[in-house]
């Protein structure tokens, strides 16, 4: 509904000031990614401007190298496991944050989210001091249970963000009716929590898929990671083939973000219809 009285002077300028200040600060984040893009498809053997010519050339040497093969199989192969066991426990962990109440839930929460804020450096040498004991240094396993640890809180933040709005009639009328807890939670709630379910696998996913810091001191030689060969390749051989690599990064986060957004869309729908009925 538009308001009655027309915009004043001083509320154009502030809406003029605001939009331009947003657009500058966007334009800030961008303009890296928008720099180093083309020289991913520049025909020079350096990362530097002018643009000399187009070639797919850097692209190719991704796809034919066995370094990278094993790089995309590696992050495929952590992350995928890493994103399932994250997804299952912070829903968990989210459900019975909302719908219990005991002792001590805010410093769990707290405990919960901890990775979120916590300096990843941290987090990483207390990874390895722990899992040292164990055997799980230099191990898939060790790789995946500590990005799945990374990876747990965004389920927890966007499962919850989800629960907020649920309405626990729906689940004491199904109740009511015989149904088991089970059958309760994936006929009634899991529907109705399934955007937020699946953004934050997205965003576990995406942490998995982008981390560096834990590889570099649980992972053994041959589990590099993306990211890992990444960031040995500016360290010893600075070519446009790392640009390659980060292109291809920035389209998968495209994608990634496309479908948060589909998701975040899907979500409003059922809510809208909720109320509706």
């Amino acid at each position: 509904m538009k308001s009655a009285h027309p915009a004043t002077l001083t509320e154009r300028i502030a809406r003029v000031v605001l939009v331009v200040s947003a657009l500058s600060v966007l334009f800030f984040l961008i303009a890296p990614i928008l720099a180093i893009l083309p020289l991913s498809v520049n025909d020079s053997e350096f990362l530097t401007y002018p643009f000399r010519g187009f070639t797919w050339r850097w692209y190719e040497t991704v796809f034919s190298s066995d370094k990278w093969r094993l790089a995309v199989m590696n992050s495929f192969l952590i992350g995928i496991p890493a994103t399932i066991v994250a997804t299952v426990l912070g829903t968990l962990a989210a459900i019975g944050l909302a719908t219990a109440d005991f002792r001590g839930k805010a410093a769990v929460s707290a405990l919960l989210l901890s990775p979120l804020v916590v300096p990843i450096v941290i987090v990483a040498v207390g990874l390895y001091f722990f899992f040292a004991p164990f055997g799980l240094t230099q191990t898939y396993t060790g790789l995946i249970v500590a990005h799945a640890a990374l990876g747990a809180p965004f389920v927890v933040v966007t499962v919850s963000a989800s629960l907020a709005s649920f309405d626990r009639n729906l689940s004491r009328a199904a109740a009511s009716l015989g149904a088991p807890p089970v059958t309760v939670f994936r006929r009634v709630m899991l529907p109705l929590v399934a955007p937020g379910v699946a953004s934050g696998a997205i965003f576990a996913f995406a942490t998995s898929f982008d981390e560096v810091v834990t590889v570099l001191l649980l992972g053994a030689p041959h589990q590099r990671t993306i990211p890992r060969e990444m960031f040995s390749g500016l360290r010893d051989s600075f070519n446009p083939t790392i640009a390659a690599v980060a292109a291809i990064l920035v389209l998968l986060a495209v994608l990634l973000l496309v479908s948060l957004e589909l998701l975040r869309a899907s979500s409003s729908r059922m809510q809208r219809r909720g109320e509706d009925r």
